[in-house]
C-alpha cells in the first residue's frame, strides 16, 4: 500500500512539474504575441485552457500511477510528456506555429501509442488518456488552423 501511495504522488509531481514548466514558457505570450494572431472562429476562450489542462495532467498522472504500479512499460508515456512540453516550448516561446504543428502530430501520434500499450496493462489507464486525446486532437486543428490564417 505505501508503494501505491508513493507511485501516485510521484506520478502527480512529474505530470503536474511539466505542467508548471509549460505554464512558464506559455503564459508570458498570452497576453502579447497569441492575442495578436489570427484564431478560428471554434477557438476556445482562453480562460478555458488552465482548468481543462488541470484536469487532463490529473488523469494522466493517475493513469501513470496506475501502470506504474503494475509494473509496466512507461517509456513511451515520458515520450509523450516531453513532446507535450515541447509543444509548448516551440509554439509560444518560439513564436513557431509550423513548428508546433509537426510537433503536435507526433504528440498525438505518441498519446496514440501509450493508450494502445497501456491498455494491454490496464483498460482503466488507457481510457483515462482518451479525453487527453481528443484535446489534443483539437489543440492540433487550432495550430493548423494558426498556421493558415496567420501566413
Amino acid at each position: 500500500m505505501k508503494r501505491k501511495i508513493i507511485i501516485t504522488f510521484a506520478s502527480l509531481l512529474i505530470c503536474f512539474s511539466v505542467s508548471a514548466m509549460g505554464a512558464a514558457v506559455t503564459t508570458p505570450s498570452i497576453g502579447n504575441w497569441y492575442v495578436g494572431l489570427i484564431k478560428p472562429p471554434f477557438n476556445p476562450p482562453n480562460w478555458i485552457f488552465g482548468p481543462v489542462w488541470t484536469l487532463l495532467y490529473f488523469l494522466m498522472a493517475i493513469s501513470l500511477s496506475i501502470v506504474w504500479n503494475k509494473n509496466g512499460n512507461k517509456k513511451i508515456f515520458f515520450l509523450q510528456l516531453f513532446l507535450n512540453f515541447l509543444w509548448s516550448f516551440v509554439f509560444f516561446y518560439l513564436h513557431n506555429p509550423m513548428l508546433g504543428f509537426i510537433v503536435i502530430v507526433l504528440l498525438w501520434l505518441s498519446i496514440l501509442k501509450t493508450i494502445v500499450n497501456f491498455k494491454k496493462i490496464s483498460s482503466v489507464a488507457a481510457g483515462l488518456l482518451v479525453p487527453y486525446l481528443l484535446w489534443v486532437s483539437l489543440a492540433a486543428l487550432l495550430n493548423l488552423s494558426i498556421v493558415v490564417l496567420n501566413p
